[in-house]
């Protein structure tokens, strides 16, 4: 089996993997106070609660944003699973095209894999929509070339910054209201923040489309939002919240094809 981990800003996914079928999943926070034994047995608890062995893993991978607990989640894989682990961009190549473009920055870890993933799947031109801390989005030709993108904050962040900045507003649920023309504080919140969030998301959806040359392009979206946003807008055509650990495997597999 392979043990793939996507860390994220706020969380950290864990998927298991038998072949290319996701056996499981499950989320710790990503926390830079957590000791590598906590995090060994948080995994040890779960392969026993399913009735698992740890000896099953043959590999581990991991796409990390977070580099603040990087030693620590090493540390614990090494330790609790007695692998060394893959790190995407380190040991592992997206093999992601770029087009040409002044600048040599890449895509971080996570968008990497959600972009070949939605590649393999659903095939191109297509964007990638990532609804996690941060709201990216991603275009991808019909080559499977990387055209570019956009970052935004994410709708939670948006809240808390909201919330932290002004002395009489309350912190809220992330419902999506039914009116824009609210009658209280908190759904006057909730239809700025999810009503107003829905409306960017299919505003740079569209523009995202133009610049693409418009046509037949797929949109994919993954992360915590993907399914409430996508309810709520005829312009998602797939929400698959195991895109990010579908392309760590992929990328692994290639690269191991490679070897």
């Amino acid at each position: 089996m392979l043990l793939v981990i996507d860390v994220g800003n706020t969380n950290m996914v864990f998927g298991l993997f038998r072949g290319d079928k996701l056996e499981g999943s499950f989320r710790l926070t990503t926390d830079d106070n957590c000791t590598s034994d906590e995090i060994g047995l948080h995994i040890c608890a779960y392969f026993t609660r399913f009735g698992l062995e740890v000896g099953q893993v043959e590999d581990v991978v991991i796409g990390s944003v977070a580099p603040q607990v990087m030693y620590t989640l090493t540390s614990a894989v090494v330790k609790y699973l007695g692998k060394t682990p893959l790190v995407l961009d380190e040991d592992l190549d997206p093999r992601l095209p770029y087009v040409p473009c002044a600048s040599e920055e890449r895509l971080g870890p996570d968008r990497a894999a959600a972009d070949v993933a939605a590649l393999v799947k659903y095939g191109g031109p297509a964007v990638v929509l990532d609804f996690g801390t941060a709201t990216t989005l991603d275009a991808l030709s019909g080559e499977g070339v990387y055209l570019g993108g956009c970052i935004t904050a994410g709708v939670r962040v948006s809240i808390d910054g909201l919330f932290q900045k002004t002395a009489l507003l309350p912190r809220v649920e992330l419902v999506k209201p039914d009116t824009v023309l609210g009658t209280t504080a908190v759904g006057q919140i909730q239809a700025g923040a999810v009503l107003g969030y829905i409306g960017a998301m299919e505003y740079l959806i569209r523009r995202a489309k133009e610049e693409m040359g418009g046509g037949a392009i797929k949109v994919v979206a993954t992360g915590g939002l993907a399914r409430m946003v996508a309810e709520n807008t005829v312009m998602i055509d797939v929400v698959d919240p195991q895109l990010v650990l579908d392309g760590l495997r992929i990328i692994y597999e290639r690269e191991r094809g490679k070897r």
